[in-house]
């Protein structure tokens, strides 16, 4: 039986792993690496580390010493440099490749409204996600849909992939792999704060997939009001109507206690509002004539 390193994090390297250890056992698991993530609010370290103490796999937190001996590794929603040694890094990636390749695949995805994710395995290589493809797994998607609901199907797909993948290492097949369709290539830029502002320019059924798509477990689309900093946390789309005065942001009625904002096309009805840093509601506003930035 071949062994394997496993480099992991969020809910979709943890149930990677869980499902690993559901077929194969934990034996094949030479240890796995961690790391907590500051940029959502649920990152699964703990849940992780925990796994691994159930069934008696070696933890080690990335600030720890460690020494990778295994032929394979495998990372998933990791983002830092692996010493390897020897063995060969397999990542598996956000995105059906060579599309999105880079950072925030998923939430990208979901932005563009795209109707089918999944998930890449592919060979590490120096520019990032552009290694050969090992194995792919797809899942077609409807909306509304909010993230957390797309992580969950992701992590079917990521299950998926270590079962095949993680089969052909455990019994010492070879892993074939086909080189990417460069003319296929699209890029997908890391996220800041910054890019969880709402553009209220934006027709409203942007803007609602945008508020789905960065939700729980991440920070929340921001915007201001009064120059307080907000988070809507869910909202719906309002038919449109005839304003002769368009101004993307205003409030244009109050439908119980609910604000209707005024978008660059259509109307959004926000259902759930919060300062920023605060799980404390604050709708109904206390005033009508209010514009969001």
């Amino acid at each position: 039986m071949k062994k394997l390193t496993l480099f992991l994090m969020s809910q979709k390297g943890h149930d990677a792993l869980a499902h690993f250890i559901a077929l194969f056992g934990s034996e094949p698991v030479s240890f796995v690496v961690g790391s907590t993530d500051p940029n959502i609010q649920h990152d699964y370290y703990k849940e992780i580390k925990e796994l691994c103490k159930k069934h008696s796999v070696k933890f080690f937190d990335r600030k720890e010493k460690f020494n990778v001996d295994t032929a394979f590794t495998i990372a998933i929603s990791w983002r830092w440099l692996i010493p390897l040694g020897q063995s060969k890094l397999i990542v598996m990636h956000d995105s059906l490749l060579p599309r999105y390749r880079g950072f925030a695949p998923l939430v990208n995805c979901l932005v563009n409204g795209e109707k089918k994710i999944g998930v890449t395995a592919l060979f590490a290589s120096e520019e990032y996600d552009k290694g050969d493809i090992i194995a792919q797994q797809s899942a077609n998607i409807s909306y509304p849909i909010k993230i957390h609901e797309a992580i969950d199907i992701a992590s079917v797909c990521y299950q998926k992939l270590v079962e095949k993948v993680g089969r052909k290492i455990v019994s010492g097949k070879s892993l074939q792999a086909k080189r990417q369709n460069e003319a296929e290539a699209s890029y997908s830029l890391w996220l800041n704060e910054d890019d969880y502002d709402i553009d209220w320019n934006r027709p409203a059924k942007d803007i609602k997939r945008f508020i789905d798509a960065v939700g729980f477990p991440y920070n929340g689309a921001a915007t201001y009001m009064e120059g307080k900093k907000l988070r809507v946390l869910d909202a719906e789309v309002i038919p449109d109507l005839a304003i002769e005065n368009r101004k993307p942001g205003k409030v244009i009625f109050i439908q119980q206690d609910k604000p209707v904002i005024v978008c660059g096309k259509g109307l959004l009805k926000i259902l759930s509002l919060t300062e920023d840093g605060s799980t404390q509601e604050i709708l109904p506003l206390k005033r009508f004539r209010v514009r969001f930035t």
